[in-house]
């Protein structure tokens, strides 16, 4: 079986090629849901982070209120550690039970979308790896068009991201993100027939 990983920067376009993936016939993990599940209602990591955190950012019943959590968090190295410390090993048992299961069903291929796949060494369980990329204008377009979103806070995101320079030394395949979305998906389309990758629906645009 093989495993691709999916990244890129923020509001780089990862989400848009990820559902490429998916109609594209191929399973994919998104370590974005798994947080949400995880700070959700009754999720598992929940109780970890109202002990660590504060119990005004949420509750079991209620889950995690995620710009309160992201506010405490993202100007602050120390308080990140202490959030990742939390969350990654749980994103990983979710990652890895996803691989098992596609294993154990055979499956010729599957991806995993993860937004800091270098800066947790997630690379170490795919055989290649998608960096999406667009240039910082159109990065910063986008992220500010998001609510919740600020200068300040894109900053502070960026800022904890491996850069994008390193990313994309260490891809099998960039995808950018500024060409028209059609050029982009024949990109990735070309390259996962290259390496063999059965797909379903590719030739529609």
């Amino acid at each position: 079986m093989k495993i691709i990983g999916l990244t890129g920067s923020i509001a780089a376009g990862k989400s848009t090629v990820a559902g490429w993936v998916r109609d594209l016939g191929i399973a994919i993990h998104d370590a974005d849901a798994a947080v949400h599940e995880l700070l959700g209602p009754d999720g598992a990591a929940v109780a970890d982070i109202l002990a660590v955190f504060g119990d005004d950012i949420g509750s079991v019943a209620t889950g995690i209120d995620r710009q309160a959590l992201g506010n405490l968090v993202f100007a602050n190295p120390a308080r990140r550690k202490q959030l990742e410390a939390i969350l990654h090993p749980m994103v990983r048992q979710h990652r890895d039970a996803f691989i098992h299961r596609h294993k154990a069903a055979h499956a010729a291929v599957i991806a995993l979308d993860v937004p800091l796949l270098f800066e947790t060494g997630g690379e170490a369980v795919c055989d290649y790896v998608i960096v999406v990329h667009a240039s910082v204008k159109t990065i910063i377009e986008r992220a500010l068009s998001r609510t919740g979103m600020s200068a300040a806070k894109l900053e502070a995101i960026l800022d904890s991201q491996m850069p994008v320079a390193e990313k994309k030394q260490r891809a099998d395949l960039l995808l950018d993100t500024d060409l028209h979305p059609d050029a982009t998906r024949q990109d990735l389309i070309k390259w996962l027939s290259a390496i063999g990758v059965p797909m379903v629906g590719a030739g529609k645009s």
